[in-house]
C-alpha cells in the first residue's frame, strides 16, 4: 500500500493551471452577482435578489475570495490582493484576516491555535451560534498577528464600518442596501458550520482522515461542486475550478487507502 500521498507532478501539473476565460470567470461571478442584486432589487424582484446574494456568498468565501487567499489563479499579486480586499469588502469582511486565518488553518489543523477551525469540534448549534461572532474573532485574532499586512487589515476594518454606515444612512431613500448588508451577513453567518463544522473531523489521526471525503450527485449539486474539502488541504495550490479534475484523479489513492466517501 503506497502511504505516500502522489505529488502534484504525478497527478498532473494541468491542475495548477486555468485558461485565461476561467480566471476571468473567476474574477467576475462576484461582482456580477453583486450587480444583479442592485438590479433585481431596485426593480422589486426580490426572490431573484435574495438569490443573487446567495450566489455572491458563494463566489467569494469558498470560490473567488479563497483562490485569492492561496494566490492560485496566478495574476500579478498585487491586483491579487487588490481583488482579495475589494470582492471581501463588498461582502463586509477583511480579506486579509481571511488570508491569516485560513493559511493559518491549513498549518494548524485540529490543533487549539486555528481559529478558524474550532468549529471543526463543537456541536451543530455550537457551529451555527459561532457564526454570529465568527468575523469578529477573525479580526481581532488577525489584528494581534498580522505584521506587514496590519495597516490593510486596520483599514478594511475601517471601510467595513463606514460601507455599513452608509447603508443604514440611506434608509431615508430606500432599504435596497441596508436589506443588502443584511442579507450578506447572514449569509456569512454559516461560514465556521459550511467550512469546519461539516467537512472536517479533527479527531482524525491524520490528513486523510481528518477531513471528510464526499461523492455523489447529490453533494455535487447542492455544493455546486465544491465539497471537495480533503483534496484541497492535500493540494491547496489547486485552483477551485480544478477541484472535479483533482478529485477524479484521487480516487484510486482514497481506495487503495481504504478512504470511504460519504455518499
Amino acid at each position: 500500500m503506497k502511504e505516500v500521498k502522489p505529488t502534484i507532478n504525478e497527478l498532473g501539473l494541468d491542475l495548477l493551471n486555468l485558461s485565461l476565460f476561467k480566471v476571468i470567470q473567476t474574477i467576475a461571478e462576484p461582482f456580477i452577482f453583486f450587480a444583479l442584486y442592485f438590479v433585481f432589487a431596485f426593480n422589486e424582484y426580490w426572490i431573484l435578489a435574495v438569490l443573487s446574494t446567495m450566489a455572491m456568498s458563494f463566489t467569494t468565501y469558498v470560490s473567488t475570495s479563497h483562490d485569492l487567499v492561496h494566490r492560485n489563479l496566478k495574476i500579478n499579486l498585487k491586483l491579487n490582493d487588490l481583488l482579495l480586499s475589494v470582492i471581501e469588502l463588498i461582502s463586509f469582511r477583511s480579506g486579509h484576516a481571511y488570508r491569516l486565518s485560513h493559511l493559518n488553518h491549513h498549518k494548524k489543523f485540529p490543533g487549539k491555535e486555528d481559529i478558524e477551525g474550532r468549529a471543526a469540534g463543537m456541536t451543530l448549534f455550537g457551529s451555527l451560534v459561532e457564526g454570529l461572532i465568527f468575523q469578529f474573532k477573525i479580526y481581532f485574532w488577525a489584528i494581534k498577528r498580522a505584521k506587514d499586512t496590519k495597516t490593510r487589515i486596520l483599514l478594511e476594518g475601517i471601510l467595513i464600518i463606514i460601507l455599513i454606515a452608509l447603508g443604514i444612512w440611506s434608509i431615508r431613500y430606500n432599504y435596497v442596501f441596508i436589506i443588502y448588508i443584511a442579507l450578506i451577513i447572514a449569509g456569512s453567518w454559516i461560514i465556521p458550520f459550511t467550512t469546519s463544522f461539516l467537512v472536517h473531523n479533527p479527531k482524525g489521526n491524520n490528513e486523510l482522515h481528518q477531513t471528510k471525503l464526499f461523492r455523489g450527485k447529490f453533494f455535487s449539486i447542492i455544493s455546486f461542486e465544491h465539497l471537495y474539502h480533503l483534496e484541497h488541504h492535500m493540494y491547496p495550490m489547486v485552483p477551485h475550478k480544478n477541484w472535479v479534475k483533482l478529485a477524479r484523479r484521487l480516487d484510486p489513492y482514497f481506495e487503495q487507502m481504504n478512504i470511504k466517501p460519504i455518499k
